[in-house]
Formats: C-alpha cells, structure tokens, sequence
C-alpha cells in the first residue's frame, strides 16, 4: 500500500502478476461464501488507500468517513459481478472514485457551485501534453508538515478531473494502465491529466508558498481512517 503520508515512492507500483491473480480470486471466492476473516482482510488491505483517495477527491472532507462506508458497502454487495478482467485493486479503486465523484455531484447541485481551477473545460490534448513529465513532482516539495497542509490545500484547487488521476498516481502509486482501468480512460488521456493536474498544483504551490498564508491545517487523513469501518 502507498504510503498515505508525502513520502512518495513516484515509481511504477502494483504490477498485477499471475500469483496476484490468483490471491485475488481466493479472496473474492470466500468473500462470496460470505467467511469473516475475508471481509476483514480486504478491509484491512483497502481501508486505508481507499480513505485516501476519497479525503482527497469530495468537495467536502468531513464526510470522507460516510463515503468510505458506502463505497465498501457497495464493494461487499458488488463481489458477485467481479470477473477478474481487472485486478481487485483497480475494481475496488474504481468503486471508490465513482462514489466520491456521486458525491461530488451531490455537494456541488446542493452548494450550487464547485471552485475549479480553469474555466476551460475541454479535452484537447496535444502531443506536449503527453510526453513524460520530467520535472520534480509537486509533491516532492513537501518537506515538512506546514507544507504537506499547504499542498492538501492546493490540491483541492485543481481541476477534479486532473486531481483523480493525480491522487491515484502520486499518492496512490498506481501504474499509468492502472489508473487508466480505474478511471476507464485511454492511456494517452490518463498522461495527459497527470500532466496538466501537475503543472496546475504547481502553479497553485507556488502561489501560496510565495505569497504567503494559508488555511489552517487540515487533520492528516492517514490518522483518521481507524474508525471508519468500525460498524461494518
């Protein structure tokens, strides 16, 4: 599991091999035969990463442990359909960033708004955009936690659909293929909004740590994941 703190590991992660397979398949056969101990063992694969994607990806953090719920909920009542096409990981991530944009959807009709980073909603992309990125991730920059605050805050300026691909790659380490079976878009498409959801939080990094001044500090969303299955 990614680390859920800025210490990233930016190298490719998770190859989906065939001893992977076939630990995925055991456990979605007990899962299916409705055993305990499975249910436990994938929450305490998944609990973690899957709280980490959501804290980043609503609009509103406060109810991260709410959506975390629903999104094993709907992982417990989904298992049947699992066809391994994919692995468990990608299909459980999958899950989990369509629950979290259901509940985007959802806070931005009742707020009536969501701030975006760029008013520009198109999708063009051009051969720049999908070369590889080269420079240092922005979240390389966190040297401390008073930084770490101010890129969780950046973060959440940046367009969502960059921010999704960004979160399942630097924080998540997933593959560019994974990601692209999470979010089922081409790969092409994934490199391109890593690329520009990069370039856009460092543009959002440098206006903050240049200028100065930020909200106060959000809870550290590695702490806050203990109790959120607690009921399931």
């Amino acid at each position: 599991m990614a680390d859920s703190t800025f210490s990233f590991d930016l190298a490719a992660a998770g190859v989906w091999d065939g001893s992977a397979a076939s630990a995925d398949v055991l456990l979605v056969e007990r899962l299916r035969a409705g055993e305990d101990r499975a249910c436990e063992e994938l929450l305490t694969r998944f609990q973690q990463p899957v709280y980490n994607i959501v804290y980043r990806l609503i609009a509103d953090n406060s109810d991260t442990a709410n959506v975390v719920q629903e999104v094993f909920l709907k992982v417990f009542r989904s298992i049947g359909s699992f066809r391994a096409e994919s692995s468990l990981k990608t299909w459980v991530y999958r899950i989990a960033v369509n629950e979290a944009h259901n509940h985007r959807r959802w806070f931005t009709r009742r707020k009536g708004h969501e701030a975006g980073l760029e008013d520009d909603q198109g999708d063009g992309i051009t051969y720049e955009q999908i070369l590889p990125d080269h420079g240092p991730s922005p979240f390389e920059l966190a040297a401390d936690q008073q930084t770490r605050a101010v890129i969780e805050e950046a973060l959440q300026s940046v367009r969502p659909a960059f921010r999704d691909a960004l979160v399942l790659r630097e924080i998540e380490g997933l593959t560019y293929e994974e990601i692209a079976e999470v979010l089922q878009a081409n790969l092409n498409t994934v490199k391109t909004r890593i690329v520009r959801g990069r370039q856009a939080l460092r543009e959002q990094l440098a206006a903050r740590l240049s200028g100065g001044g930020h909200r106060q500090q959000q809870p550290d969303p590695a702490s806050g994941s203990n109790a959120v299955m607690g009921a399931a």
